[in-house]
């Protein structure tokens, strides 16, 4: 499933939706690079146990990267 960030923390009823309809095996976050709410993502997984597999980080086809829970988690918390 491909979710917007800026819609916040309804991507996770979007993907709430999603899942029942079809079985999910994992997200792709667009648009991370344009907002705060970045804590949607860690909700999606908690509660659906999806793995997010790539992040959009801007609007070039080179922005579009693999997730990395590490680098995601030193860019909201700090080092």
């Amino acid at each position: 499933l491909v979710v917007d960030a800026s819609t916040g923390m309804n991507a996770l009823t979007q993907a709430r939706e999603f899942n029942k309809a079809v079985h999910l095996t994992g997200l792709v976050i667009t648009k991370l690079d344009g907002t705060s709410r970045g804590g949607m993502v860690t909700a999606i997984q908690k509660e659906l146990q999806l793995p997010v597999k790539f992040i959009g980080l801007g609007e070039q086809p080179d922005d579009l990267q693999p997730f990395d829970a590490k680098q995601y988690a030193e860019a909201i918390f700090g080092e």
